[in-house]
């Protein structure tokens, strides 16, 4: 074996005060380095993807163009590409940790065609730097040097290409080695990719960034950053705190915040984090950033302003009173910039906009108020007016008032429901392309041609359930990604049950480290908006082969429990894969109907004999019932331990076949939807419990920290001023005064008090139980000692992790040997972090979604004509000029302003109408009050009130929802809506939205029966033929109907719906 070459690399570095350093470093080259091209020869030890053989050429980038343009060499059409050790050490030293993790995961990456190489270690390839040789034309002749090296190594089998930006540099090389081209980046794309116009829009863009970035001003904005020696050094003395960047949603332009993480024992004024005021003190942070600050001195500490903003982003700067002074200070460096894609709006233009070089510089308008406007160098300004388009920040120097960036691609007008929906899928980092081919090919077939069937390996090795066991599933109506279902029945004569909670045996068709498992990784959880729902898996996992479907055989991973049949309590535990046939798959509200010994038609039991049907249906019902009892009895148990019954707000919009909005329905609450989560909930404390043992130091479980003291001062506060106690010192003591915490007058009251204790709660999350102490692993809202999730494979990617742990302390049990090394917790810690990064993007565009289609619901509405329009809320906060109320028709919450810009207030009349007066308002702790000449009017937490909802719309950002006091009194309780054309309705019926949803499910049935018979009937009728008019109520005319079935009481609507059906 040949020895390795010893030479010296002399780098000059900074000392912790700042002084400059020449350290010498010996440096060893070897012949033998790796090449990753499937062409080599030369018996490489290539370990890991290789670069295919069959392209024309190879490309590599030069330094400034990883460094500058690494956006474009992440195109999943550019193959063959090989990035240099020097040009990935440039992109660490000059882009930071992000970017270079960024490459360092695209290397990875065996979607993308790409490879490193070690070209600084590799003998003939490295190229020691000369005298006086600056550092940039040394890095462009390494790079040249490892280009020439490839194309000798491969025994000029493949002509390689390297691209620079430096024109310098295609002069210097371009003709000095045959089979080594070098070209400019512009002329590589329009010689090779002339039809990729995304990449040619990007490299124009980025290109004028970066002209744009030499021609800044040189007068200063910002205070410079400290050097990351002295950031280090005062971080550890106490002097400066480190922390994340929280810009205030609603008052982005003067109000941030950085939580301090682990001060807040040392320093109790530290315990609500730093305040920072004002931008100037931002010093070019942006929402989001790592960030260290220092301390004001206590004389300049400032509090938050408590009075409700005008609408996000519109602040004024008068005085306004400000809650009491906190820990205030300013930013004084960066330690990681955490930037990503931006949704900006170009506003219209105004003619103030500079102009160079056939390009305008415009700023663009970010969607989300956090961020601050960024300058874009365009010369499509005037085309993409009023359109929404992907940015990337490049830079903010401290010469300038804003960053600089670079526009990615257009997403279309602002306003349009696919823009809407595509920015805010962006603003949360959220990626979802089509499965590529690759993937699909993984995929096993089911089609009628070739339908698919059971290994008979498989079968010889799992537990049959199929003739021994009634399997059913429990979902909501239309569900097609079926992840789990149940089995009960009574065993040992009649002495015991056996509970089985049966799951989609996802991991035996997704084998670790495939590119589907790859993407699932990535994605991490299914995405579920209003409208469309974006799937973890391929559509032939998610809606065929994993979902248990009924009246077909399935793999599946099950848990089974043997229980005392008297006192409940387990007997013994078995985990395994599993054969089931589901016999029936219902849905939450033919279940309950069940349950309640309701008629109720069960669609497998259609087609047998009554006297057959009937036996079967009890055996159903008889299974159903067990089920709930043993669900009663476990959720009394957890109840014991001090489990919450936390509530959300949770509100779907109703769409028809052309997606418009029919109606917002809030969920209906069903004991069966109990029932099933606490099953679900049982198997995966019993999985958390068996890897957790198996597996002390790298299992993947989910904790639920106890939430802040402070966190619950809201709820404490609202529950005092309506006379109830809350007692926040342990779960138990919550979940109990919450349960005390009734108005018998007013069921609404209990659920805004548990609405605020959700808020309150801390974020579960999963981790490696190698990173924590046991004690750590409770879960608090569950009252449970260890928790895992194990019943969704389908739609989390943490419960596939769960269930490989599962396969894994199986065959450890079995004494069989795994068959691939366990992950360790450092990397099963990784991989927890991201999935609770995109837990937490999958749910806030859930709500923004949500949001999105509650405002288009009103948009088209006049608010002061339509009756949708006018509503009863809750007051559920008070706030120095207004409350914030909770609409639970349309599960909206939103703030009701008491005074408006002008100064006047909210006056209300004797008959309830509210009007503007001048006059002036007082707040109290539960309570606030109005003075004009009129009188005084005053508003109490918990009272209800009629407000009148419409939209609040800007091009550049979302649109909310406003909500305007029409009267003090409840809505429907004889108050009229001041100076409104609004007639007071009547008592709106128990049950509105569930009617909207029968009249749109009517309608729906009709539509799919005229189809059916117009599939059967020979020919058209004349009405038909001549004017395309059908004779029966269609679609539209039904849906209609809504608006006016929405005014009438039950039993006039039932007969209308009687007689459209």
């Amino acid at each position: 074996m040949k020895k390795m070459k010893k030479t010296e690399k002399i780098l000059h570095l900074k000392s912790c005060r700042g002084r400059k350093v020449r350290v010498v470093r010996e440096h060893y080259l070897r012949e033998k380095v790796p090449c990753y091209s499937s062409l080599c020869q030369a018996d490489c030890d290539q370990d890991g993807k290789l670069l295919p053989g069959d392209l024309t050429h190879y490309v590599v980038p030069d330094v400034g163009v990883v460094v500058d343009y690494l956006e474009i060499l992440e195109f999943t059409e550019l193959q063959g590409i090989v990035f240099t050790q020097t040009a990935c050490q440039a992109v660490q030293h000059h882009k930071g940790r992000r970017q270079y993790n960024r490459l360092r995961n695209l290397l990875k990456d065996p979607r993308h065609d790409c490879v490193m190489f070690a070209n600084e270690f590799q003998e003939y390839s490295y190229c020691e730097r000369e005298k006086g040789e600056k550092q940039e034309t040394w890095q462009t002749r390494c790079v040249y040097a490892a280009a020439v090296w490839y194309h000798n190594h491969l025994a000029g089998m493949m002509d390689v290409l390297m691209i620079t930006d430096n024109q310098e540099a295609v002069a210097k090389y371009s003709s000095l080695n045959s089979g080594v081209y070098v070209i400019s980046v512009q002329d590589f794309l329009q010689n090779f990719w002339p039809d990729l116009q995304a990449a040619h829009d990007l490299y124009s863009s980025i290109s004028q960034a970066l002209q744009e970035k030499e021609s800044e001003s040189s007068q200063k904005e910002f205070t410079e950053h400290l050097p990351a020696e002295v950031l280090e050094a005062g971080i550890k003395s106490g002097r400066y705190i480190k922390g994340t960047l929280n810009v205030s949603k609603h008052r982005a332009q003067n109000e941030a915040s950085i939580m301090t993480e682990g001060l807040s024992d040392k320093n109790k004024d530290l315990s609500s984090g730093v305040f920072i005021f004002g931008v100037k003190n931002r010093n070019r942070a942006v929402h989001g950033d790592s960030v260290v600050v220092e301390l004001l001195l206590k004389s300049e500490w400032r509090g938050r302003v408590t009075a409700l903003s005008e609408g996000q982003g519109e602040e004024k700067s008068g005085e306004e009173d400000e809650s009491k002074p906190m820990p205030t200070g300013r930013v004084v460096g960066i330690l990681q910039r955490n930037w990503r894609d931006y949704v900006v709006t170009f506003p219209p233009r105004d003619g103030t906009q500079s102009q160079s070089r056939n390009s305008q510089r415009i700023l663009g308008v970010p969607w989300d108020h956090r961020i601050p406007k960024i300058r874009i160098s365009t010369q499509q300004a005037d085309a993409l007016q009023d359109h929404r388009v992907v940015v990337r920040i490049d830079s903010w120097e401290s010469t300038s008032l804003y960053p600089n960036g670079h526009s990615v691609r257009v997403l279309g007008r602002a306003g349009e429901l696919e823009t809407e929906v595509q920015t805010i899928l962006i603003e949360n980092c959220i990626h979802v392309p089509p499965f590529s081919d690759a993937q699909l090919r993984e995929m096993p077939v089911n089609s009628p041609e070739k339908p698919w069937t059971m290994d008979p390996v498989q079968v010889a090795q799992r537990r049959d359930l199929r003739e021994t066991h009634l399997v059913f599933s429990i979902d909501p109506r239309g569900c097609e990604d079926v992840d789990d279902t149940l089995s009960i029945r009574s065993i040992a004569g009649g002495r015991r049950l056996e509970l089985g909670v049966h799951i989609a045996d996802v991991t035996h068709f997704v084998s670790e480290g495939s590119l589907t498992d790859l993407e699932a990784r990535t994605r991490a959880t299914t995405y579920y908006l209003a409208d469309r729902r974006y799937d973890m898996l391929p559509a032939i996992l998610s809606a065929d082969l994993c979902s248990l479907l009924g009246g077909v055989d399935r793999y599946a991973m099950s848990v089974l429990w043997e229980l005392d049949a008297e006192t409940l309590a387990v007997t013994k535990v078995w985990y395994g894969r599993t054969i089931i046939r589901s016999s029936y798959q219902l849905y939450y509200e033919l279940a309950q109907a069940l349950l309640n010994g309701e008629p109720a038609e069960v669609p497998e039991l259609a087609e047998l004999t009554s006297g057959e049907k009937d036996a079967k249906l009890a055996q159903l019902t008889r299974a159903l019932e067990m089920l709930t009892h043993v669900a009663r009895h476990l959720r009394a148990q957890r109840d014991r331990g001090g489990a919450l019954e936390l509530e959300g707000v949770e509100v779907r919009a109703q769409l028809d076949e052309e997606r418009n909005i029919t109606a917002l329905v809030p969920r209906q609450p069903l004991e069966v939807h109990e029932t099933v989560a606490e099953c679900m909930i049982y198997a995966n404390h019993w999985v958390a419990r068996k890897i957790q043992e198996t597996f002390p130091h790298q299992a993947l479980l989910r904790c639920h920290p106890q939430p802040r003291e402070g966190f619950f001062s809201q709820l404490v506060e609202s529950a005092s001023a309506g006379g109830f106690t809350i007692d926040t010192r342990t779960n138990k003591a919550l979940a109990d005064s919450l349960d005390r915490a009734v108005d018998p007058q007013d069921p609404l009251v209990n659920r805004m008090l548990r609405m605020m204790a959700t808020t309150a709660m801390s974020e579960a999350l999963y981790f490696s139980t190698g990173l924590l102490s046991q004690d750590q692993f409770y879960h608090y809202g569950l009252a449970l000692d260890r928790y895992t999730h194990f019943t969704s494979p389908i739609r989390r990617y943490a419960d596939i992790v769960v269930h490989r742990l599962l396969t894994a302390a199986i065959a450890l049990d079995t004494e069989a040997e795994l068959s691939k090394s366990m992950a360790g917790h450092k990397e099963l810690d990784e991989t927890a972090h991201h999935i609770n990064s995109k837990n937490r993007a999958a749910k806030r565009a859930q709500k923004l979604s949500t949001e999105l289609f509650q405002c288009r619901f009103f948009k088209e509405r006049d608010p002061q004509a339509d009756p949708h329009c006018v509503a009863d809320a809750i007051i559920y906060a008070i706030r120095d000029n207004g409350v914030l109320a909770f609409v639970p028709e349309y599960g909206v919450k939103a703030p009701v302003y008491l005074k408006n810009r002008e100064g006047q207030v909210i006056s209300a009349a004797s008959d309830g109408s509210c009007d503007w007066q001048s006059g002036t308002v007082r707040r109290s702790q539960d309570h606030i009050s109005t003075t004009s000449v009129c009188g005084t009017s005053t508003f109490t937490l918990f009272d209800h009130v009629t407000v009148r909802v419409s939209v609040r719309s800007t091009n550049f950002h979302a649109d909310s929802l406003n909500l305007e006091l029409i009267s003090n009194k409840p809505h429907g309780g004889g108050g009229g809506g001041g100076g409104s054309s609004v007639e007071p309705e009547k008592p709106r019926p128990q049950g509105r939205s569930q009617l909207v949803q029968e009249v749109v499910r009517l309608a729906e049935e009709a539509s799919q029966q005229e189809k059916e018979k117009e599939a059967r009937r020979p020919k058209l009728s004349k009405e038909e033929r001549e004017y395309r008019q059908s004779k029966t109520p269609n679609l539209y005319s039904l849906l209609e109907e809504v608006r006016e079935l929405a005014l009438l009481d039950l039993e006039t609507a039932a007969q209308v719906c009687a007689t459209t059906a």
